[in-house]
């Protein structure tokens, strides 16, 4: 089921996807455009916000005694995320969590209210305060330190290592950290009662994810963190991604399968004394996986960024 909430006109985005507009912040001081809030429901306590130029997915949980809200898209996406939630529940927010550290997911944290819990990994916290760019990504102006720029209201006020669980019941929610992915500290966000589960952007959603070297992410690692996870997942049905429709379990293996195979690519072009810029500018997407988005032009140095950072970690 899905509703859509008008906070103004629709934005065209000229065909770009989600994953590359979500980079292109805008400057401080500049003017936002008006903005549009999609909303599916995937439980009854349970809803997915998203919007073509809103950055990524959020998720919205509704708990006894108050909200649970994981990843605040762009700068300037906050008051549209709290007026979305004050419709669907007149409970307060109690608490944001980001899967990562990228702009377009914990730039809304800014403008909640100071007495909101912000957690996330440990690695995440150090990643926000220094929010270096992603690696890979063309932006459309310089890069920006949110949190430095609002003396750092909006920092994670709690962190976890390797796991984390919060309240219980029907309320818990569990973290999990499985290892470097698309950064150093990507955190699955599971919902065990409604069997769901926010990957985030190391599942970004069935195309070439950033595998962020800027922020200690990984190539060769990548597929094996996404199969710890998979293992994870007996009572998983749901997994909301990073960017992209929910899936399931087996789209999740399908994926890691994908950058396995995109990793062997770089190995097999490496052990041929192929050069880095020789391989990626003959990547294409492979056939067998049907379904997956095409990058764009704008988005072929993650082509090259992947493949650089995998053959620099391939023996």
């Amino acid at each position: 089921m899905k509703r859509v909430l008008a906070l103004g006109a629709l934005i065209a985005v000229g065909g770009l996807s989600m994953s590359v507009a979500a980079f292109q912040q805008p400057a401080p001081g500049a003017s936002q455009p008006q903005m549009v809030i999609d909303v599916e429901k995937l439980r009854d306590n349970l809803f997915v916000l998203s919007g073509a130029s809103s950055g990524g997915n959020t998720a919205v949980f509704i708990q006894t005694n108050g909200v649970t809200i994981v990843d605040t898209k762009y700068p300037g996406w906050g008051a549209p995320i709290m007026a979305r939630i004050q419709e669907l529940t007149p409970k307060p927010i109690v608490r944001i969590i980001n899967t990562h550290t990228h702009g377009d997911h914990v730039s809304g944290n800014v403008e909640f209210a100071a007495d909101v819990e912000i957690v996330a990994h440990d690695n995440t916290r150090a990643n926000m305060t220094a929010m270096r760019p992603a690696a890979g990504v063309t932006l459309a102006g310089p890069p920006r330190n949110i949190f430095q720029e609002n003396a750092n209201r909006g920092m994670p006020t709690r962190v976890f290592t390797d796991s984390l669980t919060i309240g219980s019941g029907p309320d818990q929610i569990d973290l999990r950290y499985f290892g470097r992915g698309h950064t150093n500290g990507d955190t699955w966000v599971f919902f065990p009662a409604l069997r769901a589960v926010h990957a985030g952007d190391i599942f970004p959603g069935k195309q070439l994810p950033i595998m962020d070297s800027n922020n200690a992410g990984t190539a060769v690692g990548y597929a094996e963190t996404l199969m710890k996870a998979h293992a994870a997942m007996a009572n998983i049905d749901s997994i909301i991604t990073g960017h992209g429709a929910v899936m399931t379990p087996k789209d999740l293996k399908e994926f890691a399968d994908f950058n396995r195979e995109f990793v062997n690519g770089v190995r097999e072009g490496k052990k041929a004394g192929r050069s880095v810029d020789e391989i990626a500018a003959t990547w294409t997407l492979p056939a067998k996986f049907a379904g997956y988005t095409a990058l764009t032009p704008q988005q072929m140095p993650r082509v090259r960024s992947n493949v650089e950072l995998a053959y620099r970690e391939l023996p």
